[in-house]
């Protein structure tokens, strides 16, 4: 009796701050991810005293998505779900104890196709490929420098902040794979995150190893230079031709609209000043005019996309005050930091210095 009754106040308080206003636009809804999270995420909860069943009818979603992993639920529930249950439960890191047990096959339909690549290098260009099948939201970016090579993890979600749990989970997720390609017991070099650090890094710790940077310029991993191209002897080649097959025949349905690859590709190439539409469109592999095309077909403005990502990275680095106004400036595409002072004030009503002050 003492156990439900403490279950059900652990409940009660997560409710209470799912209920917080949060300004999360309706848009966010049309973000959706696969419901793999929630199975992971009831067995976590319910082992730190929550009903999950009470969470996600509160969010409004089905609880059968506990037991269906590749339901298509909203991005935007999801985080709720997480972060109001950090701030209730026994443990804050909610999201990095579900990322830490990731295994390959909760990548689902393209778990064997993953399985089976030669190198990291290639698995990674498949999930880019096949993404849509996954998550509308996460997006990897591979940056390679003469020593190490950079995984970047990005959450397009429409928000100024994406959220701590939502994006550790997501880089515990990626660790998962590299250590398929790399060996079980791998360790990154380094792992960086934007957000602060919490009172307690163990777990980040014990899952990640000791060499963690928070309030950093982006969230990922740091590799090696040689691991990106490791070869994997277990790999079939034959089995990855039948994995790639049977996905050819999934339903592609609304994830593949232009304007999520569009706001996906912005948030990687942004902050390296290429933000032109020639520039998209080459990362995309189409031309400028069919993209500019397939955005009308969808209602939407190249230029609006652009703004929009522009909006929520601005205000994040301004807020998290590791950057001066001329780092943000040049991190959101402006050359001179007197025309993002001058955009800045135009957006939000103020200057970046005095919102810097407020």
């Amino acid at each position: 009796m003492a156990l439900d009754l403490q279950r059900h106040e652990l409940t009660n308080r997560a409710i209470a701050a799912a209920d917080r206003p949060r300004g999360f636009p309706d848009q966010n809804m049309s973000i959706q991810v696969r419901s793999v999270s929630l199975a992971k995420y009831s067995a976590i909860a319910s082992g730190l005293g929550m009903d999950p069943v009470s969470m996600l009818r509160h969010v409004g979603l089905d609880p059968s998505c506990l037991l269906t992993p590749d339901l298509r639920i909203p991005e935007v529930s999801l985080a709720n779900i997480l972060e109001a249950s950090s701030k209730s439960g026994e443990s804050n890191s909610l999201g990095l104890l579900m990322g830490e047990t990731w295994r390959l096959s909760d990548f689902g339909v393209l778990s064997l196709l993953l399985q089976h690549q030669a190198t990291l290098r290639q698995a990674l260009q498949e999930l880019k490929n096949y993404r849509h099948l996954l998550s509308d939201s996460v997006v990897v970016d591979i940056a390679e420098h003469p020593q190490v090579t950079v995984l970047q993890c990005a959450l397009v979600t429409g928000r100024t902040h994406p959220g701590r749990q939502p994006m550790e989970l997501a880089v515990a997720a990626l660790l998962s794979l590299c250590r398929h390609q790399l060996g079980r017991d791998w360790m990154p070099r380094r792992v960086h995150f934007t957000h602060a650090a919490p009172a307690s890094t163990l777990i980040h710790q014990r899952v990640f190893g000791p060499y963690l940077e928070f309030g950093s310029d982006f969230d990922g991993l740091v590799l090696g230079r040689d691991e990106l191209d490791r070869h994997n002897v277990l790999i079939d080649v034959g089995m990855a031709r039948y994995a790639r097959d049977f996905i050819e025949l999934q339903p592609r349905g609304e994830a593949r609209k232009v304007s999520h690859a569009v706001l996906r590709a912005v948030h990687l190439l942004l902050p390296r000043g290429r933000h032109t539409i020639d520039q998209v469109s080459q990362h995309l592999g189409v031309s400028p005019r069919t993209l500019q095309r397939q955005l009308e077909q969808e209602g939407a403005h190249f230029q609006s996309l652009v703004n929009d990502v522009r909006r929520e990275q601005a205000q994040r680095l301004i807020e998290g005050q590791a950057h001066s106004i001329t780092e943000v400036a040049q991190l959101v595409g402006f050359a001179e930091t007197s025309a993002f002072s001058r955009w800045f004030g135009q957006q939000f009503g103020v200057s970046p210095s005095r919102w810097k002050k407020d």
